[in-house]
């Protein structure tokens, strides 16, 4: 295993953590969810078509089938679209670092999906997982105290996790057969066109109420957050393989949570550290192959 694939992954993870920092002062800049979401995925769909056709990239397109375009478009208009929807509409409610653990779960859900669904069949690390997950979980949210949990943020968290648990599941053939980095500009160019079109039709847009350094913060949640985090994850994932790649990106959290901290002096209960650790704990033990 190449140990240069490490500190990519590590970078992905750091890139990806930030998302919900950028978020914050973006809404500090003067932006809506609406505009915030418009704009993510309007640049990142401009920067990763840019990767994604260099070289042979023209001549895969043309040859991409409609159904798998069609998949891929409505992946990112409905799926992805709603996910991003409910975590940034949370993050006006939660703190960051908060929603980062309640995120974070969505590695639990997908292994309860696939079983539930035929994929993959119940074993004794799963349910340990699901367990640690849970128990995690239960812990984050009773160490907010009595009333200082936002219920609706709380949801919506809790639903971007299980929308981009769906999504993950949804999206395993057609990424096989389109390539992350194609599936990526898709995904992005479906996002972009449906969440632009809901801010129009609600009148949400507020781009000339965005302030340079709200705009800046809107750059980096696109730039660093998706095309930065993506390109690093997909390079690192070729080089470690995806077992390591999934152990490393329990790094997004803790970054969250750190950067949370250092920027807006947010602090977690010492009951939501022991949760998040829990949970994290999970991940490790649902991604690490045992030893034989």
């Amino acid at each position: 295993m190449p140990s240069s694939g490490i500190p990519i992954c590590i970078a992905s993870a750091i890139s990806f953590g930030t998302m919900g920092i950028f978020g914050k002062l973006a809404y500090d800049g003067g932006s809506s969810v609406t505009t915030l979401l418009a704009t993510r995925f309007g640049l990142a769909a401009l920067l990763v078509w840019a990767l994604a056709l260099g070289t042979s990239g023209l001549r895969r397109l043309r040859g991409v089938p409609r159904r798998d375009l069609a998949i891929a478009l409505a992946l990112g208009a409905l799926a992805y679209g709603a996910q991003a929807g409910c975590y940034f509409v949370a993050l006006e409610r939660l703190d960051a670092s908060l929603l980062s653990l309640l995120v974070y779960t969505f590695p639990a859900i997908v292994a309860v999906a696939a079983i539930l669904v035929g994929r993959e069949r119940a074993s004794r690390r799963s349910t340990v997982a699901l367990l640690l997950a849970s128990a995690g979980l239960a812990l984050v949210l009773a160490g907010a105290g009595t009333g200082a949990l936002d219920p609706l943020g709380t949801l919506l968290g809790l639903t971007a996790a299980c929308i981009y648990a769906a999504y993950v599941l949804s999206s395993e053939g057609v990424a096989r057969r389109l390539g992350p980095l194609m599936l990526s500009a898709l995904v992005c160019s479906g996002a972009a066109v449906t969440l632009t079109l809901a801010g129009l039709v609600t009148g949400s847009l507020n781009p000339s109420e965005v302030s340079a350094d709200g705009y800046a913060s809107l750059a980096g949640i696109a730039v660093v957050s998706t095309v930065a985090a993506l390109g690093l994850f997909f390079a690192g994932l070729e080089l470690v393989g995806p077992t390591t790649a999934s152990i490393l990106s329990t790094a997004e959290p803790v970054t969250a949570v750190v950067l949370a901290f250092l920027v807006f002096g947010e602090s977690l209960a010492l009951a939501q550290l022991a949760g998040g650790a829990l949970v994290l704990a999970g991940v490790l033990v649902l991604t690490t192959k045992e030893v034989s």
